[in-house]
């Protein structure tokens, strides 16, 4: 079933606990920011597979990764290792190789996959306040692992928006500031 109308009063359970939590607190919103980081790689991952295979695993990978997060800010002991935080930081070396370096801000945009991954790219971040709203509250142990792997996660979202732009031969655009 698809529903269980159990959440109608506003309430729901997280992993193991036997109290229910308000939708409205920091753990619902943690958890609901990190679905829809997840859900929205979704898009992402497909739009990947039109353009740039090679990213498909990298996406796939994260959204893997993204599950043990959630498990964790419910409630679980699961949490992200210290090998996924160096793989990620791994990858963005990788791409930093091809890259000209950062010398100042970027405007989003260029190919439809960057913008994409750039949007992800905020929504990593808002989701990685929540974590740490609910870390600093202590309702939920967070690892620093996993707080680290999410910091990490929104800087290659952003290198793969540079990457993006740069295979397909799009310039990048600093602000004027006018």
């Amino acid at each position: 079933m698809l529903y269980t109308g159990k959440g109608d009063d506003g309430k729901t359970n997280t992993f193991g606990c036997d109290q229910r939590i308000s939708k409205s607190s920091a753990t619902a919103e943690a958890l609901g920011s990190l679905d829809e980081i997840n859900s929205f790689l979704g898009l992402v991952k497909v739009s990947c597979m039109k353009k740039e295979s090679d990213f498909v695993q990298i996406v796939h990978d994260i959204q893997e990764n993204l599950f043990i997060v959630q498990a964790e800010v419910a409630g679980s002991v699961m949490f992200i290792s210290q090998e996924k935080v160096l793989e990620v930081e791994r990858i963005i070396k990788e791409i930093e190789l091809k890259l000209p370096p950062i010398k100042t801000f970027f405007i989003s945009g260029g190919t439809e996959l960057a913008s994409l991954f750039d949007f992800s790219r905020t929504l990593v971040r808002r989701a990685e306040r929540r974590v740490v709203l609910v870390k600093e509250e202590n309702l939920v142990k967070v690892s620093d692992t996993t707080s680290a792997y999410l910091n990490r996660l929104s800087s290659l979202l952003y290198a793969l928006a540079r990457l993006s732009n740069h295979l397909s031969g799009i310039n990048e655009e600093p602000p004027k500031y006018k």
